[in-house]
This record gives C-alpha cells, sequence and structure tokens, in this order.
C-alpha cells in the first residue's frame, strides 16, 4: 500500500464530506452528523488548513482527519489547544495503519506548529495508543451529555497539561 498523507484542498471538500459519512455509517461510534460537523469546523475561524490532512492511494480520497484550535476555559485563564475531530478512514482500509498514519502526521505538524495538547471526544481503547487519557484525570472536562470515559486529551509537549484545568471548548 502506497499511501500519500498531505493536507486537504478546497476542491476535494465535496468528497471529504462522502468520505466522511459514509466512514461513520459503519463506525463504533456516530451521531450521523459527523461530516456536517467538519464542515460546521472549516467555517468558524478555529480551521487550521495545515492540519485538515487526507490519506490517499491511488489518487483515490481513503482517509481524513481535522485538528481545530480549541480551548480550555477557567475562570482564570484560557488555554489555547487543539480538537481532533473527526478521523475518518474508508471500511476496507480499516486496520491497515490508515488511521495512525494520519494522527501521527497530524501531531508532527502541530507540535512543529507550536501545539501542546490536543482534545477529543472518542473511543479510549482506540486513542490510547496515541498517548490519549481521559481528560477528567487531567483537570478537563467537556459537555456533561458526553460520558467522561470519551472525553480524553494528550499532550504534544510532556507537561503541557499539568497545571491546566477547565472546561474545553470548540
Amino acid at each position: 500500500m502506497n499511501i500519500i498523507i498531505r493536507q486537504e484542498k478546497q476542491d476535494e471538500f465535496k468528497q471529504i464530506y462522502d468520505l466522511v459519512k459514509v466512514a461513520f455509517q459503519t463506525a463504533k461510534v456516530s451521531n450521523g452528523q459527523e461530516q456536517d460537523f467538519v464542515d460546521e469546523l472549516r467555517s468558524k475561524g478555529n480551521y487550521i488548513p495545515e492540519l485538515a490532512l487526507v490519506a490517499e492511494e491511488n489518487n483515490k480520497l481513503i482517509g481524513h482527519i481535522m485538528l481545530t484550535k480549541a480551548y480550555i476555559n477557567n475562570d482564570n485563564y484560557k488555554t489555547e489547544t487543539l480538537l481532533l475531530a473527526p478521523l475518518s478512514v474508508a471500511l476496507e482500509y480499516r486496520y491497515k495503519g490508515v488511521g495512525s498514519k494520519l494522527v501521527n502526521k497530524s501531531f508532527e505538524i502541530a507540535r512543529n506548529m507550536g501545539y501542546k495538547s490536543v482534545v477529543l471526544v472518542g473511543d479510549p481503547a482506540y486513542y490510547n495508543r496515541f498517548g490519549f487519557k481521559k481528560s477528567a484525570n487531567l483537570g478537563i472536562r467537556y459537555s456533561p451529555e458526553i460520558p467522561e470515559e470519551y472525553v480524553l486529551a494528550c499532550e504534544l509537549i510532556p507537561g503541557a497539561l499539568s497545571k491546566i484545568s477547565g472546561t474545553f471548548s470548540c
């Protein structure tokens, strides 16, 4: 498999929308709105084009990831972080390392851009391999409607979240 990881292009947005929609139809956890969430994230001021990546093989898009600006808010301060949402891989390419390549490349770029941490809502069984931990254990919370075991955080720089607490928002 010769997989290329690169930045998404504006003329691919419709194709990415369809990829995300189909990928989440067979996902373990989905609300059915992930493809619309991608469009929503792009339309906000928190979109970072360099951190919206696709995986392609033979000129076919097979995966997508977005990291956008998010914030951990506390009464005393606001700390910038990144939100990983969503990660999508076409069904026939799952369990072949495509998602890992997307996550690892996005983390490499994010570190080089000076970002220090990433938060997400997702499956801990999958995301623990990248260093994600239950964010509540770090003093970081999200929406009360989402069970806290699915709200995860990862330090891109060791110790980046050691003195941070609050609620993250995107």
